[in-house]
């Protein structure tokens, strides 16, 4: 790896810490730039536009949440679909995940409004969430997998809107309300 691709790394770094900080509030090109500690000049000398920096940032923070994900949940292990929900908002819902969601949340709403590089970046997570979760579940022979692993996503991806809307403490209580609704928990 030659110095402008140790460099370029090192911007990734900074661009990702920098999203999960404020969001993309703060991504017009200069903001970036200063959040790299270089110029808007040199980052372009790294990444071709700025959509090419967000893609780089968000592939970096899809890359690290998916690392997260596995640590919580091994590939090895299957679980039934409603445990498997339950395993995944809890994990989703600790507050060390909740800028990667909000974040995510973030994505999504620039993506239904058609914003590049958005609309992109946004289908390659869902994508990566329902294989990461595919990978995991025990379902049926016959069961429409990709149905299965998009309805797990979904109430994962749901609660933690919720979550990060309403905010104080309703994650840990919506995790409990979500065992008493799958029928996993007795209260």
């Amino acid at each position: 790896m030659g110095i402008r691709d140790d460099q370029r790394e090192k911007v990734v770094d900074l661009l990702s810490a920098h999203l999960l900080e404020t969001g993309l509030s703060q991504t017009s090109l200069r903001q970036l730039a200063a959040a790299a500690g270089v110029s808007d000049r040199m980052l372009l000398y790294y990444f071709s536009d700025k959509a090419d920096v967000l893609t780089a940032a968000m592939a970096r923070l899809a890359g690290e949440l998916a690392m997260r994900l596995g640590s919580a949940l091994p590939e090895q292990e299957r679980l039934l679909p409603a445990d498997l929900v339950l395993r995944a908002t809890a994990f989703s819902t600790q507050p060390e995940m909740r800028r990667f969601m909000r974040l995510w949340i973030e994505v999504v709403a620039a993506a239904a409004r058609n914003e590049v590089p958005f609309v992109s970046i946004a289908g390659q997570i869902a994508s990566g969430f329902r294989l990461w979760v595919d990978a995991r579940l025990d379902v049926p022979p016959g069961a429409d997998r990709d149905a299965v692993a998009s309805a797990v996503v979904a109430i994962v991806d749901g609660l933690a809107l919720i979550d990060i809307c309403d905010g104080n403490d309703m994650a840990p209580r919506m995790a409990d309300a979500l065992g008493l609704i799958l029928g996993r928990k007795d209260k």
